[in-house]
């Protein structure tokens, strides 16, 4: 069994579904099918949901009869056969009815998940048919039959593996399984969604607790590059990564991958592998636990940093400090990224300036507090491990021409992080590429 998932641009039109259809149709072997919903829906759909909160139906409808629109134009090129028109025209017909009866209701966060629910719902449908028009044996499985969280809203395993089991069991004479990312219910039975990575995570729930041969993310690029394409110039994808580095990458701005939703993936030791659907015979991306020694993988930049400085003299040999500190940061629900310490003080980022007035106002209580914004967060990855000697002093030199205001390394064996102003950003990223990856 494989567990394929196509992202939105990779179903984004009735071209791209046929070539979908087409991929995975090649193989006879098991596959599980997961979808998004198609590129621009969820935007449309969500849209919907805050004119309904802000009690405007009309503009609620003339969304709604926007989407319709597209996608019974959708219809009209995606299937060739009157008979699969007509159907799936029923479908959306029933479809739109039901968003539409929405606009007839209190609006709560439960409407609104219900209504997010249905780009997946949509879009899973319609590649069914289209299989079914092409005599391929193929079923649509309901995620909300599969997918749960807990009280947690952490997925339920448990659950996962014993009702995805039965149903497998039930449809035993299928080889091609389609079902929804995204969407789930939670402990309570409700509609709600996978926040953290969306359908990524789905897949990789499913490839975990089915032990899959592998799971495949399908996007519209191949492979996660080495450095930012749309920044520096001359990027290569990556053909291998370790789980910790494609968690690394991912939190520190590759996007292709959410960092948390390859974790069931690791624990249960199934590799993932990135492909491209626009170029569906580019080797991609594998993600395993296999660690490659002495080599630097790809460089990532994350943006909108905010960097706080809390310089006390007091705080010299005294316990507790950085606990307050801490503690402050955790009762505004505010993470921190890169962390440096001196005897006189300490220096922290955070990507999420929300709460940023409130926190300063707290820490002057221990300290001099200052405010540097509009930072960036650039991270190396790759065996940076201590006694790989060599590599971190090759980043550092490779920016010894640009103002550095931190530096993080140790705090993993995979990353050594660099905070600069975002005006660098560019020249930054261009130079680790030349001196890291260029020559070698």
């Amino acid at each position: 069994m494989k567990v394929l998932k196509f992202g939105g641009t990779s179903v984004g039109t009735p071209q791209r579904m046929h070539d979908v259809a087409h991929l995975i149709t090649r193989s006879d072997e098991q596959q599980m099918i997961v979808l998004s919903a198609m590129a621009g829906t969820t935007n449309t759909l969500v849209e919907i949901a805050e004119y309904l909160y802000k009690k405007n139906p009309e503009g609620a409808n003339t969304l709604i009869n926007r989407l319709e629109i597209t996608y019974r134009e959708h219809v009209e090129t995606l299937y060739k056969t009157e008979e699969w028109k007509t159907r799936t025209l029923q479908f959306l017909q029933e479809e739109f009815a039901y968003l539409r009866s929405f606009t007839k209701v209190h609006v709560t966060s439960f409407e609104e998940k219900v209504i997010l629910a249905q780009g997946e719902i949509i879009s899973t449908n319609m590649m069914t048919n289209l299989l079914l028009e092409m005599n391929v044996k193929a079923v649509l499985l309901n995620a909300l039959d599969i997918i749960r969280t807990d009280k947690n809203a952490e997925p339920d395993l448990n659950y996962i593996k014993s009702h995805i089991t039965a149903l497998l069991k039930e449809n035993a004479d299928y080889t091609l399984y389609i079902t929804q990312g995204f969407i789930c219910r939670n402990a309570y039975g409700e509609i709600d969604n996978l926040l953290r990575g969306g359908s990524d995570y789905t897949a990789c729930l499913l490839g975990a607790v089915l032990q899959a041969e592998e799971i495949q993310i399908w996007t519209d690029i191949d492979g996660m590059h080495n450095n930012d394409p749309r920044i520096v110039a001359h990027t290569e994808p990556v053909r291998q990564l370790h789980f910790e580095e494609a968690a690394e990458l991912a939190y520190f701005g590759a996007k292709i991958l959410h960092p948390t939703c390859i974790q069931p993936a690791k624990f249960a030791g199934v590799p993932v592998r990135l492909l491209n659907t626009m170029d569906p015979t580019a080797p991609g991306t594998i993600i395993n636990n296999h660690f490659e020694r002495g080599k630097i993988k790809a460089v990532a930049a994350k943006d909108n940093i905010t960097c706080i400085q809390i310089q006390s003299s007091r705080m010299l040999l005294a316990y507790g400090f950085l606990r307050k500190v801490f503690e402050l940061f955790e009762v505004h629900k505010t993470s921190i990224d890169m962390v440096c310490t001196s005897e006189v003080g300490v220096s922290v980022t955070i990507d999420n300036a929300s709460h940023l007035a409130d926190i300063v106002d707290e820490l002057k209580k221990y300290g001099t507090v200052s405010v540097e914004k509009n930072m960036v967060i650039i991270c190396v990855v790759g065996d940076l491990s201590a006694d790989n000697v060599g590599l971190e002093t090759l980043a550092c030199e490779a920016l010894n021409h640009i103002p550095v205001r931190m530096i993080s390394y140790g705090g993993s064996n995979h990353n050594i992080s660099f905070l600069v102003k975002a005006e660098d950003k560019r020249r930054t990223l261009q130079a680790l590429s030349d001196t890291l990856f260029q020559n070698r």
